[in-house]
């Protein structure tokens, strides 16, 4: 069947396919905004989206982040019933290893803010943390942190769910569609120009190129970031956590019969390869080694690499300039935070007051020296 051509016109454009930009595109065709088109570069969800360790939590130390990822963990949680797709959720629990009392502090007091807005996370002494996690060593540790309604789920469900969503509700969807330039009312693609009365900018790493177009800083950089799955390892427990080792931010959670592992690289450069290289398994492999040796030894069988879209504070970018909106610059954790910003970024265009006052990430913090560092980064 031969694709249906890109519109001439649309009330709004949405640039990026990944899960932000097709949970903004269905909350707004849901809203009633059914002239609305999505274009992507490449296939839906080929970023950032696909490549996504998949992981969902609410133990953020920003108040905005714990509402946005509380609202949005609620809609995970209703995703079979609307838009109606099946992601595979998983509630297994996410837990933080902290091994210096400094993180153990600054997670007692997250705790309580997340507390405070109804997020049941708790500290755990290092034997209930191994008892949860029984791979993991809890030599070293001081404390760690844990929230049981986390956990982690299939990320390119997600996109395909809003997709579907979007589509049944008037949306239109454009793939391997290059957007080469803005100006004022029109969208300019490789597959012709969209007039245009706004322009959602949700394009992850690829913002900052969009933002110049434009006229409006966006400072998001790519950074490569590596996953590893392992061969089967026997024993797994069937309910075994997210768990991050928080000093080294090297994670992994269970994937089939083995592990899904990562780690951050202090070697790597901004840039947009994606390339799978070894330059970063000497230091996954001295964190495995110390944080659950008893898995160490367990072989790699593929992996792959993918982009963060990282903002000078480790948080979001959302916000309007008079017909450009944009949102980005997650730093890792715009995946699980998109069903709410969806619904933020829908009330932007709308005009109407979303369910979160999100003014504090605007891209002009950075202009202005308010900038609003997020702490529990992977």
């Amino acid at each position: 069947m031969r694709a249906a051509p890109l519109p001439s016109s649309a009330d709004v454009v949405v640039i990026g396919g990944g899960v932000m930009g097709t949970s903004i595109l269905f909350h707004l065709a849901e809203a009633g905004v059914t002239d609305a088109v999505l274009v992507e570069r490449g296939q839906l969800g080929s970023g950032s989206s696909s490549k996504a360790a998949g992981g969902v939590r609410t133990q953020f130390s920003d108040e905005l982040n714990v509402r946005l990822a509380k609202r949005s963990l609620a809609a995970f949680e209703d995703f079979g019933r609307r838009p109606g797709w099946e992601i595979d959720l998983k509630q297994v629990g996410y837990l933080f290893l902290l091994t210096s009392e400094d993180d153990v502090r600054a997670f007692e007091a997250g705790v309580g803010l997340q507390n405070g807005l109804g997020v049941p996370s708790r500290m755990l002494t290092p034997a209930e943390a191994h008892e949860l996690c029984p791979p993991i060593d809890p030599a070293g540790m001081h404390a760690a942190a844990f929230c049981a309604t986390d956990g982690h789920l299939t990320p390119e469900a997600v996109v395909a769910g809003y997709a579907y969503g979007a589509r049944s509700l008037g949306a239109h969807i454009q793939t391997r569609c290059r957007v080469t330039g803005l100006e004022p009312g029109v969208v300019r693609t490789d597959q012709g120009d969209v007039t245009a009365g706004a322009v959602v900018c949700a394009a992850g790493a690829w913002s900052a190129g969009i933002g110049d177009m434009a006229g409006v800083h966006l400072p998001v950089i790519p950074l490569r970031r590596q996953i590893v799955f392992t061969e089967p390892i026997a024993g797994l427990p069937a309910e075994l956590p997210m768990t991050i080792d928080f000093a080294s931010s090297f994670y992994f959670h269970r994937e089939g019969p083995g592990l899904l592992m990562g780690m951050s690289y202090t070697g790597q450069e901004p840039g947009f390869s994606t390339e799978q290289t070894d330059d970063w398994l000497p230091e996954l492999e001295a964190a495995l080694e110390r944080v659950a040796p008893s898995v160490a030894r367990a072989g790699i069988k593929g992996g792959w690499g993918g982009l963060y879209e990282v903002s000078p504070d480790h948080n979001a970018l959302i916000g309007r300039e008079g017909d450009f909106l944009y949102a980005t610059g997650f730093s890792g954790h715009g995946f699980l935070q998109a069903p709410a910003v969806g619904e933020v970024v829908r009330d932007l265009y709308l005009g109407r007051r979303p369910f979160a006052d999100v003014a504090a990430f605007s891209a002009e913090r950075f202009a202005a020296g308010r900038e609003r560092p997020e702490r529990n980064v992977v």
